[in-house]
């Protein structure tokens, strides 16, 4: 049986955590919310740091918690890597020495993960023989994921591994976990509170707020429903998933495909065929109930409006559809009004800038 199946009820001093939830068994699955929503409480329970009573966990067919059974697998006998917000490092030891600490740890035929794959994996190959005080930040929290990786876990749990470094030391350490999600079958449960890195990262969402789950489901759903405040405020987005479809060389640009149409973006490297995430802000998608041809903007495509939602006073967001693709768009209350907008119209939707989530 696969999947992440969890329950827990626990107060903590004036916080009351009270969960109940059913993952996948694979990918990366992001805990969202606020500080203070409870995400690192949901990790130290699944780690087996905090003994919730009543409580249930299941990961992939294997029970480590269920109390209704008197079953209780201790913290060091849970199959699981643990990368915090500061990378922890032994600081006497070697990146080497810190590498191997819980690998030698692993009997040889319970190894998943070989000592040289994580190393490649993170890059962290050529700083073996340096001690945790000659790294960067960036550095540092790479070999911890290493380490982490060679602990050959079945679930990795990531505790805003990014928040202690600095934009270009994040910028620098995104590619890397995105390698390790595309090349490794480890499930990650990835907490944060940064809508970028959700949205450059994540399969499916966890959103909680004040201990409990709001919403849960793939990300490319979640996190445009109107009904959530995700899909609000100046930095609501779209995540998309498109491939490459080809190049043009005259004027620079390269095409991306997906369900509802074409992008165009400035020239990238990728061959054709290459997946990739776009990123759309609802701020930078206009509407319109023709199609307009003597205008700057390349991204025009038509769509079909589905949900209005007030967003402030005078704006409204706007869910619309391009070939079953969503896609928001915030205007004012004026335009929609002069428009007629309303669900089931069909109208074009016109995208001023697409992010490249790469």
């Amino acid at each position: 049986m696969t999947g992440i199946q969890g329950r827990f009820r626990i107060r903590l001093g004036d916080f009351k955590l009270d969960v109940d939830f059913q993952l996948p068994g694979i990918g990366i699955t992001a805990l969202f919310g606020p500080s203070g929503a409870g995400k690192t409480a949901v990790l130290r329970c699944i780690a087996g740091l905090e003994r919730a009573p009543g409580a249930y966990l299941e990961v992939n067919g294997e029970r480590w918690h269920d109390d209704a059974a008197g079953l209780f697998l201790p913290t060091h006998r849970r199959a699981l890597g643990y990368v915090f917000q500061e990378a922890n490092l032994f600081p006497h030891l070697s990146v080497r020495r810190n590498l191997e600490y819980g690998w030698k740890r692993i009997p040889i035929s319970d190894r998943q993960v070989a000592f040289d794959q994580a190393t490649e994996l993170l890059g962290v190959a050529r700083l073996l023989d340096r001690s945790p005080a000659r790294l960067s930040g960036g550095e540092r929290q790479r070999v911890a994921i290493a380490r982490a990786l060679l602990t050959s876990p079945r679930l990795l749990l990531m505790d805003e591994p990014l928040a202690a470094l600095d934009r270009g030391s994040k910028a620098e350490i995104l590619p890397y976990l995105e390698r390790m999600h595309e090349e490794l079958s480890i499930p990650m449960l990835y907490v944060s509170h940064v809508p970028e890195e959700v949205a450059r990262l994540a399969d499916h969402m966890v959103l909680l707020e004040q201990g409990k789950v709001r919403a849960a489901g793939p990300l490319f759903d979640t996190i445009n429903r109107l009904d959530l405040p995700l899909a609000h405020g100046d930095d609501a987005m779209t995540v998309i998933q498109a491939a490459v479809a080809g190049h043009d060389e005259q004027f620079r640009l390269t095409h991306l495909d997906f369900a509802g149409g074409r992008f165009f973006v400035a020239r990238q490297p990728w061959p054709p065929g290459h997946p990739i995430r776009v990123r759309v802000h609802a701020r930078d998608v206009s509407l319109t109930l023709r199609h307009q041809e003597h205008t700057s903007i390349l991204n025009i495509f038509p769509v079909t409006i589905e949900e209005l939602s007030e967003d402030n006073p005078s704006q409204l967001m706007v869910r619309v559809s391009a070939g079953g693709t969503p896609l928001l768009a915030r205007v004012t209350r004026k335009s929609a009004a002069a428009l007629g907008l309303r669900p089931g119209l069909t109208v074009y939707a016109q995208v001023k800038s697409v992010a490249l989530m790469e």
